[in-house]
């Protein structure tokens, strides 16, 4: 499971961080759909390892996402959010890479 992981934090930072680019709205639309269902997924993976805080801050970021029941921040903020989950998954991932090799 670190493998699937690890491709969904890259994927999700990704597609978060293509999201400071003028697209079409069907894009944002994938991104919540994808944003749910990775945090959703990260979520579930560190209940699994009783990871209780990063169960939270995953559970929120999915909630935050998610595509129902759209949250209206207005794009500047949106493009700042998409920019520190992006930085902060990525972070994680040298993060957790770091402990890793020690």
């Amino acid at each position: 499971m670190k493998n699937s992981g690890t491709i969904i934090k890259i994927a999700l930072a990704i597609l978060l961080l293509l999201c400071l680019l003028d697209m079409p709205y069907g894009f944002y639309q994938l991104v919540r759909f994808a944003s749910l269902i990775g945090f959703g997924i990260l979520a579930y993976s560190a209940s699994e390892k009783v990871s209780k805080t990063e169960m939270i801050i995953y559970g929120g970021l999915a909630l935050l996402f998610q595509p129902f029941f759209k949250i209206a921040l207005g794009r500047e903020i949106w493009n700042i959010v998409d920019v520190i989950v992006g930085i902060g998954l990525i972070a994680s991932l040298i993060i957790s890479n770091t402990k890793s090799q020690r």
